[in-house]
C-alpha cells in the first residue's frame, strides 16, 4: 500500500511517499521539501497570505519529484493524505484542495491526518525507532505538550503550555537580540559563545507541582535584560543573554520531562518537534535520561521540522492499525485548531 503524503500547515510545503504494505513501521520511499525561510525572513515571521500563494506553487513541483526519486507512477499510490490541522487555515486548505482534487480525480481514497500525530510518530523513521508506550515531548514553534502515548491513536495529554510554546520563546528572545528569523537556531548558535549563567532567567512553572510549561514570563525577562543594556548590546552581553535564554528554556523541558517519565513510570521518551533538533536540549536530555535507565528517541534531524514523511507515516500507520480508514468522500474541511488528545473524538 503506497501513501503519498503532503504537508502544508504554515512555512513548509512537504510531500513524501511511503510503502506501508507490511506490518512493520512504513518505509520511507523519498520525500521533498520547501521551506519558505527566505521568503518570510524580510517580515520577521511568517505572513499567512504570501504562505498559502507559495504552498500552491511548490506542491505539484514536490509530488513529481518525490514519485520520480520514489520510481513509482501516480496510478500506483493507493492512498493520498493531507495535514489537515492544526496549523493557518489557509495553508491548510491548500494541502487540502490539492490532495483531495487529485484523488478525486484518480478514484483513489484520501485522509486527512493530524499534524501533531505525525511530529510524534516520526521517530519511527529513524535509525533508532521507539516502541509503545512512551511519553512524549511535542516541542515546536507552535506547541510544546507531554502526552503519554499507548499505541497509535491513543494519546492522553500531561501537560501543555499555557501561554507561549518553547519555540516562541526561543524565536521572540532571538528578536529581541536582533537576530533574524527563524531565530530559534540562530539564538543556538550565538550561545555557544556565551556564560549561561551570566543572567538569572527566570524557570516559569518549574516547581508547579503539575506538568504545565509557560514561556511568556521569560521573554518578558529578556526583554528587561535587553533594555537595562542598552543599544547596541555588545557581542559578548548578547551571546550571554542567548545562552542564559537557551538555558532557561532547556531545563524546563528537561526537568518537566523526567516528571512526566517519573509520574507515568515509563521508561521510554519521544522528543519531536523543531526544537527537538536543539542540540543542547539533547545533550541534556540524553545525560539526565542515562542516569535514570531511560531510553530517549528523536525523530532524524532532517525530519524534526514539518514534513510530508510524517504524514505520510502517520497515515500508514494508522490505516494498519485498523483505527482509521482512508475515504471517497471528496468534500473537505481543515481543523486550524484540533487538540490532538481529542483527535480520536473528532475524526
Amino acid at each position: 500500500m503506497l501513501v503519498l503524503g503532503i504537508e502544508s500547515s504554515c512555512d513548509e510545503t512537504g510531500v513524501a511517499l511511503v510503502d506501508a504494505s507490511g506490518q512493520g513501521v512504513p518505509v520511507l520511499l523519498s520525500h521533498a521539501l520547501h521551506s519558505q525561510i527566505d521568503m518570510h525572513q524580510a517580515y520577521g515571521g511568517v505572513v499567512p497570505e504570501l504562505a498559502s500563494r507559495d504552498h500552491i506553487r511548490r506542491v505539484l513541483p514536490l509530488i513529481d519529484e518525490v514519485l520520480g526519486q520514489g520510481q513509482r507512477s501516480l496510478d500506483q499510490v493507493d492512498v493520498i493524505a493531507y495535514t489537515r490541522g492544526p496549523g493557518l487555515a489557509g495553508a491548510l486548505l491548500v494541502g487540502a484542495g490539492v490532495a483531495c482534487s487529485l484523488a478525486a480525480s484518480l478514484g483513489k481514497p484520501v485522509m486527512g491526518v493530524h499534524h501533531l500525530e505525525g511530529h510524534l510518530l516520526s521517530p519511527f523513521l529513524s535509525a533508532d525507532p521507539p516502541a509503545f508506550s512512551f511519553v512524549a515531548l511535542l516541542v515546536s514553534g507552535g506547541h510544546t505538550q507531554l502526552m503519554r502515548v499507548d499505541r497509535v491513536g491513543n494519546y492522553e495529554l500531561l501537560g501543555e503550555t499555557i501561554d507561549d510554546a518553547a519555540g516562541e520563546a526561543f524565536d521572540k528572545s532571538a528578536k529581541l537580540l536582533g537576530l533574524p528569523y527563524p531565530g530559534g537556531p540562530h539564538l543556538a548558535k550565538l550561545a555557544q559563545g556565551g556564560d549561561a549563567e551570566a543572567f538569572k532567567l527566570p524557570r516559569p512553572l518549574l516547581h508547579s507541582g503539575d506538568l504545565d510549561f509557560s514561556f511568556s514570563g521569560l521573554k518578558t525577562a529578556v526583554l528587561t535584560q535587553a533594555k537595562k543594556l542598552g543599544e547596541p548590546i555588545g557581542e559578548k552581553a548578547r551571546a550571554d543573554l542567548a545562552a542564559s535564554t537557551q538555558a532557561a528554556i532547556v531545563e524546563v523541558l528537561v526537568k518537566k520531562s523526567l516528571k512526566a517519565l517519573e509520574q507515568t513510570g515509563l521508561k521510554r521518551l519521544v522528543v519531536a518537534g523543531g526544537v527537538g533538533a536543539n542540540a543542547l536540549l539533547r545533550e541534556q536530555l540524553n545525560a539526565a535520561c542515562k542516569k535514570k535507565g531511560i531510553r530517549v528517541h528523536y525523530p532524524e534531524l532532517h525530519l524534526c521540522t514539518d514534513n510530508g514523511a510524517m504524514i505520510a507515516l502517520a497515515a500508514g500507520m494508522r490505516l494498519q492499525a485498523g483505527i482509521s480508514e482512508a475515504n471517497s468522500a471528496y468534500s473537505f474541511d481543515v481543523k486550524p485548531r484540533w487538540p490532538l488528545d481529542m483527535l480520536a473524538a473528532q475524526q
